[in-house]
């Protein structure tokens, strides 16, 4: 098989396998745009596994630096399978040639590659800019912007806009971030695992919370009211991160709004799923059932066939 397409397929299981909500969303995007969307996700999933997982004897920020060389000298010559380094996982190498052609094709800034590796630092236990915990919402708003904006800023190129892009930015950063929040919600107890804290300290402590007693109850199942309170107060955050992006989906292109609007609903589903657990996520990780993901996805589909079959027709 042909790299690049045997890249793409590659791409597109990454995608199936660990982002399920999301995967379920893209299907809903006209073929060459979620091919490129499916090389992105692949392309974050795999470098954000190099710094959560051990590198057997290499050091995580060493491997990361071969990553981005690596991913800098697929988009200096994204038709060249050159040489890598032995210590950049496989995965990767499989994931270059569709993560080059796309941003090749979309015309994605290069500027947000580096920002998403500065991020990647930013987790990486064994660099200078290594984070393991954030006190202040202005501290994971930078970290944030490397790991979550800019992949709503690479979007745009491949969704396509009805208004000047500049005029997409706001909505598309705050949907990054309103993605991210809910990973970090749903999150909190396997990244105590970890050793990190994305939630700011900070306002925990506001509410009487500290790591130990987040750790205590990752340990027992329990969740004391203090906690309770706190990841309401997170909710009620990312929530105004979503009705402040809810205005950029009519700015994109026809045919991808269902899909946006699918992701968007789904993934604010997941605060709802932490809700009716009654803030019971430090021992566990709620989702949305498939029945409603199905149920949401449903008219998206529709709505994308009908347009796909009235253009056929003309």
């Amino acid at each position: 098989m042909n790299a690049l397409p045997a890249s793409y397929e590659f791409c597109e299981d990454v995608t199936r396998e660990h982002g399920r909500t999301y995967f379920l969303a893209t299907r809903l995007l006209p073929e060459p745009r979620r091919r490129a969307v499916h090389a992105l996700y692949a392309f974050a999933r795999v470098v954000d596994d190099v710094v959560d997982e051990p590198s057997g004897p290499h050091e995580r920020g060493t491997v990361l630096a071969d990553v981005e060389r690596a991913a800098v000298n697929a988009l200096d010559n994204p038709t060249v399978t050159g040489d890598v380094p032995s210590t950049v996982p496989l995965d990767l190498t499989r994931v270059l040639p569709a993560f080059a052609d796309a941003v090749k094709t979309f015309d994605i800034p290069r500027a947000y590659f580096d920002a998403f590796f500065e991020s990647m630092r930013m987790d990486a236990p064994d660099t200078a800019k290594f984070r393991p915990v954030y006190d202040t919402m202005d501290e994971l708003s930078e970290y944030m912007y490397g790991s979550a904006v800019v992949i709503g800023l690479q979007m745009l190129p491949i969704l396509g806009v009805s208004v000047p892009q500049q005029e997409a930015v706001v909505p598309a950063s705050n949907l990054g971030e309103a993605f991210q929040l809910t990973n970090f919600i749903r999150d909190v107890g396997e990244d105590l695992d970890r050793g990190r804290l994305y939630l700011p300290a900070g306002e925990f402590a506001a509410f009487g919370v500290d790591i130990e007693m987040l750790e205590h109850g990752r340990r027992t199942g329990t969740v004391d009211v203090r906690v309770k309170r706190a990841l309401a107060h997170f909710i009620a955050v990312t929530r105004g991160r979503y009705r402040s992006a809810e205005s950029g989906i009519p700015m994109l292109d026809r045919r991808v709004q269902p899909s946006i609007r699918t992701a968007f609903v789904l993934y604010g589903a997941i605060l709802d799923q932490v809700e009716r657990a009654d803030f019971r996520i430090l021992h566990r990780r709620v989702s949305v059932p498939g029945r409603t993901r199905l149920r949401v996805a449903a008219p998206g589909l529709v709505r994308s066939a009908t347009y796909a079959a009235k253009n056929r027709m003309r």
